[in-house]
C-alpha cells in the first residue's frame, strides 16, 4: 500500500487541526504550520499519491525543464502542453502583471494590481529563477559529475536561492536547496522547501524529486536510496479546504491503493539524452491506480 498517501493525509489533518490562519501576498488566507518533515525510502516505494490523480507527465516535464533543459522560458513547457507556469510568464512588453496583496499606507494588506518591469529581453520567461539559476551555475553537471566521480564529497549541495537574483525572479524558488549523498552504492538526497502549497505543490514536488534522484542514480550506475524532505511553512489555502477534506474522506472510506513503480529506459544512460517530448518515452509510471481528480485553485 502507499505509505506516501498515509503520510500526506496525516500532514493535511495536522494542518487543519493545529494550523494557524494567516494572511499572505495572494490575498487568500492560508492555514499553516511552521515546519514539517517527511522521509521516503525509494528502494521500497516510489511516491505518487493514489488518493487523488497526479498528472505525472506535467510534473516530470516541469522537472526536466529545470534540470535537463535548464530553461526559464515558459514556451518550452507550452510546446509540450504544460501550462502550470502560464500565470508567471513575463509579457511581450517586458512586464509581469498580477493582482496581489501589498501593504497600504496604514500597513494593512490591500489587494491591488501589481506591475513589475523586467524588460522585453525577459519576455516569455519567469526571470532569474529555477532553470536560469541551474544553467548559470551549471548545477546539473556539477551534480552528475560529483555523484559519479567524487561520491564521498560532503559538499554536494545545489541551491536555487541566490540573493543576487531573487529581485529579478518572478517567483523565487520554493524548493530551493538539495543535498546529495552516496552511501553503499545508493544515492540519497535531502530537499529543503521554504514554502509549501500542500494540496497543489507538494504532490508534484515529491514525485519530481523522487524521479530526479532515480534518473541521476540510473545515469551514474547507482541504486536509489532515501529522500528526506524538510518544509518551512506547510500550508493549505482556505479555498482548498473542501478539496482536502474530500481527499481525507476518500482515504478514510477507501484506504489507499498500491503504490506504482517508476520505469526508466535501460538503454538511455545519458541524463541529457532522456526524452523530454510530450510522450516522455524514456520515463513511465507503471501500475498507477488512483481515486480520481480533485481540482484545487491556484493562488498567485
Amino acid at each position: 500500500m502507499s505509505k506516501w498517501d498515509r503520510d500526506y493525509i496525516s500532514l493535511c489533518k495536522k494542518i487543519l487541526s493545529e494550523g494557524t490562519e494567516v494572511e499572505n501576498r495572494t490575498g487568500i488566507n492560508t492555514i499553516k504550520i511552521p515546519s514539517h518533515y517527511l522521509h521516503f525510502d525509494l528502494s521500497e516505494e516510489f511516491p505518487v499519491l493514489t488518493t487523488k490523480q497526479l498528472f505525472f507527465r506535467a510534473a516530470i516535464t516541469e522537472m526536466l525543464w529545470f534540470y535537463q533543459a535548464k530553461s526559464n522560458d515558459v514556451r518550452w513547457l507550452k510546446e509540450r502542453g504544460v501550462k502550470i507556469w502560464d500565470e508567471w510568464e513575463i509579457g511581450e512588453d517586458g512586464y509581469w502583471r498580477a493582482e496581489q496583496m501589498v501593504p497600504g499606507d496604514d500597513g494593512r494588506l490591500v489587494r491591488t494590481k501589481v506591475e513589475k518591469y523586467f524588460g522585453p529581453e525577459w519576455a516569455h520567461t519567469i526571470g532569474t529563477a529555477y532553470g536560469y539559476i541551474i544553467n548559470k551555475f551549471n548545477l546539473t553537471d556539477r551534480l552528475l559529475n560529483t555523484v559519479k566521480n567524487n561520491p564521498n564529497d560532503r559538499r554536494c549541495v545545489l541551491t536555487l536561492w541566490q540573493d543576487d537574483y531573487v529581485p529579478t525572479a518572478v517567483l523565487p524558488s520554493c524548493v530551493w536547496s538539495t543535498e546529495w549523498d552516496v552511501t553503499n552504492g545508493r544515492l540519497s538526497a535531502w530537499v529543503h522547501q521554504r514554502s509549501c502549497d500542500v494540496p497543489l505543490g507538494l504532490p508534484f514536488n515529491v514525485t519530481q524529486y523522487a524521479t530526479l534522484l532515480s534518473l541521476v542514480a540510473h545515469c551514474t550506475g547507482l541504486k536509489v536510496g532515501t529522500l528526506d524532505w524538510s518544509i518551512k511553512d506547510a500550508h493549505i489555502y482556505v479555498n482548498q479546504i473542501d478539496g482536502i477534506k474530500e481527499q481525507i474522506e476518500r482515504f478514510e472510506t477507501k484506504g489507499d491503493l498500491p503504490a506504482p513503480t517508476l520505469w526508466i529506459n535501460p538503454d538511455v544512460t545519458d541524463f541529457y539524452a532522456i526524452d523530454n517530448s510530450r510522450e516522455l518515452k524514456d520515463i513511465k509510471i507503471v501500475g498507477y491506480e488512483h481515486m480520481g481528480k480533485i481540482t484545487f485553485p491556484i493562488a498567485q
